[in-house]
């Protein structure tokens, strides 16, 4: 079993722990140390962001389980993070979480648009565009990515 993948295995039941669920690992040389990256995110469930103390909570647990473990067996670095908006749109449980948001999508026929993701309904996106409701295939989707914007929809028009 490689690094990646037991480092995963311990890190996942502490970000459960805290709520979150584990999204990815990566681990890179760091000097004379290892960096060991652990990204979490909220269940696909939920909208919105993680907050700081469920993230806190997670590096805990994950520290401990890390160390407890002598995983990696040499001097590291831990960094939890969330995996932040300017991640691609590329699985449907990013669809999921990304409910609410507007997202600009570039279509496998070329097309594209930005529209607000307001449910996704099995592995189709439901979408409130300016010409109304769309929906498109997440298999139609070659690119897609979140909007940021500097007023939310839950703060007002």
């Amino acid at each position: 079993m490689d690094l990646t993948t037991r480092i995963a295995e311990l890190a996942a039941p502490g970000a459960a722990e805290a709520g979150l669920v584990l999204d990815g690992v990566s681990v890179s040389p760091a000097g004379k140390r290892t960096r060991v990256t652990v990204t979490v995110d909220l269940p696909e469930t939920e909208v919105g962001s993680a907050d700081l103390d469920r993230v806190a909570e997670a590096s805990r647990a994950i520290g401990a389980a890390l160390d407890e473990a002598n995983v990696p067996s040499t001097p590291y670095v831990l960094e939890i993070g969330t995996p932040g908006t300017d991640r691609p749109l590329t699985e449907r449980r990013h669809f999921l979480r990304a409910r609410t948001r507007k997202v600009a999508l570039a279509l496998v026929d070329g097309t594209e648009t930005v529209a607000r993701l307001t449910d996704v309904e099995g592995d189709t996106l439901v979408l409130d565009a300016p010409h109304g409701v769309e929906r498109i295939d997440i298999a139609d989707v070659a690119e897609g990515r979140i909007e940021v914007e500097l007023k939310r929809l839950d703060e007002g028009a």
